[in-house]
């Protein structure tokens, strides 16, 4: 019961993250806050972009193709670019 408990917490924490990373990405702000977005979008791809790139590698190794769960794809992506954004908050101020 717990851990059932937990992981529905779990996921609905993700789903905040997913619908709070698509605001940041469509509200304006000053030039600031538009550098901490870019910022932590470029190097959200890159990560994701690294992490296909593995598994295109991974695929060809072992001769399979596993297909990427979509949901846990765009969780990873709202985790790295919320980490990138506190990140370059930090950095750049703001």
């Amino acid at each position: 019961m717990f851990l059932t408990l937990l992981f529905i917490l779990w996921l609905c924490a993700m789903i905040v993250l997913d619908i709070a990373m698509l605001i940041s990405l469509l509200r304006p702000g000053d030039e600031r806050r538009q550098m901490v977005v870019w910022k932590a979008s470029t190097w959200t791809l890159m990560g994701l972009v690294g992490m296909l790139v593995i598994e295109v590698v991974k695929g060809f190794v072992t001769g399979s193709v596993d297909l990427i769960n979509p949901f846990i794809h765009l969780t990873v992506t709202a985790t790295m670019y919320f980490c990138f954004s506190l990140y370059f908050k930090r950095k750049l101020g703001g």
